[in-house]
């Protein structure tokens, strides 16, 4: 007899094992209708890039640019625990739906909106709902397989972001430039139908069957713990910035929020996140392996792009193909790595062996130089994303193998708040390690160039090469070194214009202003020249810092026990003490 989506009648207290009692159509259906909603989520992050210059433009907001990621991040990183104690309590059947509808809701109010605020504000819900979608879809595999299955599926979860890096850009572009930006939103909504059909129609509750209450004063308290500490690491702010009183101010209430909320979680049976958890060896290691990761992932995407147009002066598009080596390298190696653990119940080596390849691409990144070229940085990003694509989803693996089955949700919940949490951190650090190497590159490359131009054009030249524009916005396309041609059409322009007005004077010599003019030129171009090395020796300098913090990631994951994937999941949840 052919087995339904319908979950078998429990005694109260009893855990449900879908593994079981699914078929593997049923099975296939819900995996397609999550993993749909999963896609909704990771597509939102690229598709809404593409289009913001646009957004801006038309919504006149340039200062609160930045805060339509931030507010987004900031919403997904502070709920996602938050989710996944939900999802254990009431099933992840209903947190899906729950969070699928914030994320509509979200989409549709920012394609409405009418000012750049309103989108700031819109943006944090849909972070509220990608949260969910978010901390829940990773648990599903851990309710329909078990262990020694679930690597294949996880490796199939994993490849849903590479691909949406793919398709997001091209299609984000696509809908801006004909249909309009708001359509970069209002695309959500079929999407999100089609997997609320899947979810709706053919998964079942997805709940542990045991009995659990939220600790909602836990909550509060994980959100006052978190949000003021991820709005200081998201601030863009010079070092001795992180003195001043606001930011001492928000990083205390942040302290004092973490205290309560440990002081409360220890006395509560059903806390947010378990401190039983943390009792388990290889939870803590591998959440601290997620931190590492989560900052050097963030790190290579981020300042990869700095580097290709501001250090090598490609353009945004080129930069963006630099990058498809790195998803061409995720999407197999997660997939053929899945395959094999799932095979032979080990995933310590696939993590270790990760990791190694993830160092060695930070290498290869730090290495760059100003001669080096895009397919230079596609070899590294390949080599990089051969690391990434089996670590991600083999950790998620690893941590739901260690904990009981009711605590899944809570556990693959954590692993993501702390790998979140890792690319704030990432943000932060690496982002003051290039803005203050930055400035001191910019000062030892251009500083001699500039002492050779003639002392009636130390005006336009540091018009021309403004340390502090370039350190805060990097190089535009209006900006000597990017590599587009209008930058330094104009400096010929002026230079050519000033000598012109000097021979008109009466008395001047035309030869002696010729051979001036000519040097100014040539130390114009040495001036653009220096722009690039200096970005070049900043991000490289970042990468160097990165490659510290994913070797520190594989010493992590050496000393992590690896527990051999069983074949079924045992009759009674026990907790990996080591």
């Amino acid at each position: 007899m052919t087995m339904t989506a319908t979950a078998p009648a429990t005694m109260p207290g009893e855990r449900i094992d879908y593994a079981n009692t699914l078929s593997p159509r049923t099975k296939a259906l819900v995996l397609a209708g999550v993993m749909m909603g999963l896609f909704l989520a990771a597509l939102d992050q690229t598709i809404v890039a593409t289009a913001l210059p646009r957004i801006v433009s038309e919504l006149q907001g340039m200062e609160l640019f930045a805060w339509t990621s931030t507010s987004y991040l900031l919403a997904s990183t502070t709920m996602v625990p938050i989710y996944g104690k939900l999802s254990d309590s009431f099933g992840r059947k209903t947190v899906i739906l729950v969070g699928i509808g914030i994320f509509l809701l979200g989409s549709v109010l920012c394609g409405l909106a009418g000012s750049m605020l309103a989108l700031v504000i819109f943006r944090g819900i849909q972070g509220l709902g990608a949260a969910a979608i978010t901390s829940t879809a990773f648990a599903v595999p851990a309710d329909l397989f078990v262990p020694a299955e679930r690597a294949r599926y996880q490796g199939i979860f994993g490849t849903v972001f590479a691909v949406s890096s793919i398709i997001g850009p091209v299609l984000g572009g696509t809908l801006t430039d004909t249909v309009g930006w708001r359509w970069v939103f209002f695309i959500n909504l079929p999407l999100g139908a089609i997997a609320v059909a899947f979810i709706v129609s053919k998964m079942p509750r997805l709940h542990s069957g045991l009995a659990s209450k939220v600790d909602w004063l836990g909550a509060l308290l994980l959100i006052v713990a978190t949000v003021p500490f991820l709005l200081t690491l998201r601030g863009n702010r010079p070092l001795e910035a992180w003195l001043s009183p606001e930011v001492l101010g928000m990083l205390a209430l942040s302290l004092v929020g973490l205290v309560l909320f440990i002081l409360v979680e220890r006395r509560t049976p059903h806390a947010i996140i378990p401190f039983a958890l943390f009792r388990s060896r290889v939870f803590v290691l591998v959440c601290l392996t997620s931190v590492c990761t989560g900052a050097a992932f963030f790190a290579a995407l981020l300042f990869l792009s700095i580097f290709a147009v501001n250090g090598l002066g490609a353009t945004a598009r080129e930069a963006g193909m630099a990058m498809m080596p790195l998803t061409a390298a995720v999407v197999p190696t997660s997939l053929l790595t899945a395959r094999l653990v799932s095979r032979t119940g080990r995933y310590k080596a696939v993590i270790v062996g990760g990791l190694v390849m993830l160092c060695l691409g930070l290498f290869l990144l730090s290495r760059l130089t100003a001669e080096s070229t895009l397919w230079d940085i596609g070899m590294s990003t390949f080599v990089f994303g051969c690391g990434m694509g089996p670590v991600l989803p083999m950790l998620t693996l690893s941590i739901q193998n260690a904990v009981p089955a009711h605590q899944v949700g809570t556990a693959t919940a954590g692993r993501q708040f702390f790998q979140q949490l890792g690319q704030a951190l990432g943000s932060a650090i690496f982002g003051i390690i290039l803005t203050s190497s930055l400035a001191n590159a910019l000062t030892d490359t251009l500083g001699p160039v500039r002492a050779e131009v003639p002392v009636a054009m130390h005006a336009q030249f540091d018009r021309w090469f403004d340390t502090e524009r370039l350190q805060k916005g990097g190089v535009s396309e209006e900006s000597p070194g990017a590599g587009q041609g209008s930058a330094s059409t104009r400096i010929t322009d002026e230079v050519r214009a000033h000598y012109d007005t000097l021979r008109r004077e009466p008395g001047a010599n035309e030869e002696a202003l010729t051979r001036e003019e000519a040097r100014v030129l040539e130390l114009g171009r040495a001036g653009e020249q220096a722009v690039r090395l200096s970005f070049t020796r900043a991000v490289t300098r970042v990468y160097d810092w990165a490659l510290l913090v994913g070797l520190c990631a594989l010493i992590l994951a050496l000393f992590t026990r690896e527990i051999p994937l069983r074949k079924a999941n045992p009759p009674e949840p026990s907790l990996a003490s080591e």
